[in-house]
């Protein structure tokens, strides 16, 4: 028997540790592998790419916001895996009739070691979970290393179209932001904010405009349309997973950022 405390500060009480899990979270199925738990992994979502074989040998339960609750219910699951932000409360709420349900709150990288070791003890693996901490606290330092005579740029990130919306504050995306010496112009403006690209230069006429390939497949041809509301601002398309998805996924975003920096420089 143990009780741990989830992120968002919810206890939950196990006789023993989970053996069959269902993950709502992209980033953290992913995350999961890492850690050795597929065995144990028996749903997941359509949005769940990585590792790659994962939608041809688990049980695919919907998105993240729309869940199949019924289907969730018929693997019998022992813990499902959630995200403040990814999932609804709404969604939690309903998940927790089924079974124990584990969310997870990532804002800062601080939190991202957090829930790893979380994800030790709660799964048993612990000696895994400090292997990737240790890795990626290793990475993080020699970014740190990397990036500090950098100066700080303005940068906008954009995540959708139609409206356009942005990265604002208080999400991790402005997190790794701030870490690469990176100034977001709208990170006063709430936490993903509608935006009128015609007002961007009065908005903070940033040095950089980033198009996220996800959750909106950003194109070069969106990058033309937003360059014409910018004299100086250099449009660029920038992998969504790298500055999105925490987790293990963390540890291949420093080597990204590093040739994100050296393609900037040129």
């Amino acid at each position: 028997m143990k009780t741990l405390i989830d992120q968002i500060g919810a206890t939950h009480t196990f006789e023993n540790s989970p053996q069959r899990i269902v993950s709502l979270v992209p980033s953290q199925t992913e995350l999961l592998y890492e850690l050795g738990q597929e065995s144990k992994i028996v749903g997941i979502t359509k949005f769940c790419v990585h590792p790659y074989h994962f939608k041809s040998t688990k049980k695919l339960v919907g998105g993240t916001k729309k869940v199949p609750y019924e289907k969730i219910r018929l693997l019998n699951p022992d813990v499902i895996i959630c995200n403040k932000e990814e999932n609804t409360k709404e969604i939690v709420e309903e998940l927790s009739k089924i079974c124990p349900v584990w969310v997870t709150n990532i804002i800062t990288v601080e939190d991202n070691f957090q829930m790893i070791t979380d994800f030790g003890q709660l799964l048993n693996c612990r000696t895994e979970a400090q292997k990737w901490n240790d890795k990626l606290a290793f990475a993080l330092s020699d970014f740190q290393n990397f990036i500090k005579d950098t100066p700080i740029r303005k940068v906008a990130y954009f995540i959708w179209k139609k409206p356009y919306m942005v990265a604002g504050s208080d999400n991790f995306i402005n997190e790794l932001l701030k870490l690469n010496h990176f100034k977001n112009i709208y990170d006063s403006k709430g936490r993903y904010p509608e935006v009128a690209i015609e007002e961007i230069v009065q908005d903070g006429d940033p040095d950089f405009i980033f198009l996220s390939s996800e959750p909106y497949p950003f194109k070069k041809e969106d990058g033309y349309e937003i360059s014409n509301y910018t004299d100086k601002a250099e449009t660029i398309l920038v992998d969504g997973e790298m500055f999105s998805w925490y987790g293990s996924r963390l540890l291949k975003a420093f080597d990204y950022f590093k040739m994100l920096h050296r393609i900037l420089e040129k």
